[in-house]
């Protein structure tokens, strides 16, 4: 197969990987909310990342542009309060209809970016899937905090800043530079909140080790698939790729949590697994030139018409 013509597919299987990873590090982190507290654990988790990528990457932003620092800064920012607020959710509501509530924040992206019908469709379809899941959660064993599902709301906000935020690192940034500095910018922000987690995690070993795992699950692989994807994808497709995240989330509250999959839960799973599937087969690479040898995998922009382009 032409490098060309594989990259949207290598596309699709970072945004999967990153699917996969989140959710079971979102769990794992929900067994740490009752001793270090949900915005401890997000502080922890985020600082354990940032030094990991540091010490991976080592990037060099003395080099960078005003318009670089401005785009790694907002994804700092988007990292921070997008994780904090999320993790304050999953400590009132369950995984599950937390992430597919948290959606509607790249699903809404993914509508207005669209631009053949097909897309619409498709949307809508997985948008069917949002509803049904937060529908499970109000009739459901597991009835939905109200304040769990403002901070949901507020996360579903952030994650669209990311997305974009995330688009416009990849797109400015070589490498992930952008992606290590953004994690050290947000482990400054939550370091106020974080204090009291750290110093008890480093007291105890077994806490401070799923804290390292909870950092590279949730925030290390699928931050890094994420910024990869997003230089290969435009922001509409990977903003739907990306309705696979509540199926595993629902699929790790259960294994890990212990939290029930009812047959609502699964049929909206199904939806948006269909949404997804469908857009997957939609994709179709750009009639651009190959590039050349010299470029780097990681160089945007790939060979889609993506990333849409941002706003100034």
């Amino acid at each position: 197969m032409h490098p060309t013509s594989s990259r949207p597919l290598v596309g699709v299987a970072l945004v999967v990987g990153s699917c996969l990873s989140l959710p079971f590090g979102a769990a794992i982190a929900a067994q740490l909310f009752s001793v270090l507290g949900s915005w401890g654990v997000t502080s922890l988790r985020i600082g354990i990342a940032a030094l990991l990528l540091l010490a991976l990457v080592r990037p060099r932003p003395a080099r960078w542009t005003r318009q670089q620092w401005m785009a790694a800064t907002l994804f700092g920012v988007s990292l921070a309060a997008m994780n904090g607020f999320f993790y304050a959710a999953i400590d009132r509501i369950p995984l599950g209809p937390a992430v597919a509530i948290e959606f509607l924040g790249p699903l809404v992206l993914a509508a207005v970016l669209t631009r053949r019908v097909v897309d619409a469709v498709w949307v809508g379809v997985a948008l069917i899937g949002m509803v049904l899941l937060g529908i499970d959660g109000l009739v459901g064993a597991d009835p939905l905090d109200p304040l769990g599902v403002v901070f949901i709301l507020i996360a579903a906000v952030f994650w669209v800043m990311y997305i974009r935020m995330s688009a416009r690192v990849g797109a400015t940034i070589p490498g992930s530079s952008g992606l290590a500095v953004g994690l050290v910018i947000a482990a400054v922000l939550l370091l106020p909140v974080g204090i009291p987690a750290s110093v008890t995690a480093a007291g105890d070993g077994q806490l401070l080790l799923l804290a390292v795992l909870t950092a590279v699950l949730s925030s290390v692989i699928p931050y890094s698939f994420e910024l990869a994807a997003l230089r290969r994808l435009p922001q509409r497709v990977f903003g739907v790729l990306l309705s696979l995240e509540p199926a595993f989330a629902t699929l790790a509250g259960w294994l890990i949590l212990g939290q029930d999959a009812t047959p609502l839960r699964m049929l909206a799973i199904a939806l948006v697994v269909a949404a997804s599937v469908g857009t997957t087969l939609g994709v179709r690479p750009s009639r651009r030139s190959a590039p050349s040898p010299e470029s780097r995998d990681d160089d945007p922009p790939g060979v889609f018409t993506g990333p849409v382009p941002l706003p100034d």
